[in-house]
């Protein structure tokens, strides 16, 4: 149960990245 939390916790916190930076570049391109 802990482990599966953290799986989750950690893939969420990596998409949330992953979608920040995808929204800065296309920032930056246009």
């Amino acid at each position: 149960m802990s482990y599966a939390g953290t799986g989750l916790w950690t893939s969420t916190a990596v998409i949330l990245v992953l979608f920040i930076l995808l929204v800065i570049i296309s920032r930056a391109v246009w």
